[in-house]
């Protein structure tokens, strides 16, 4: 009896910590997909010509700027 507790405590434990492990790693996806996009879009502006009239250099540092902005805000909601 006590060895059956154990082990249904155990397995409902497992599935609980399995699904807040889940619930947690898909927490942003649409904040995670755009970070990876600007992230991308830096990449990309750092590896064009630099004759944009200094279009280029003003993305590179709006960009940079939307970077942050969205790690803070992905911070922000982690701890809220």
């Amino acid at each position: 009896m006590r060895r059956s507790i154990v082990a249904a405590s155990a397995t409902v434990a497992f599935f609980l910590g399995g699904a807040a492990n889940q619930a947690y790693a898909e927490r942003q996806p649409r904040m995670r997909d755009a970070l990876a996009h600007l992230e991308t879009a830096l990449s990309d502006l750092r590896a064009a010509t630099s004759d944009k009239g200094g279009h280029r250099v003003k993305a590179i540092q709006l960009t940079e700027q939307a970077i942050a902005s969205v790690r803070d805000g992905i911070q922000f909601d982690n701890r809220h």
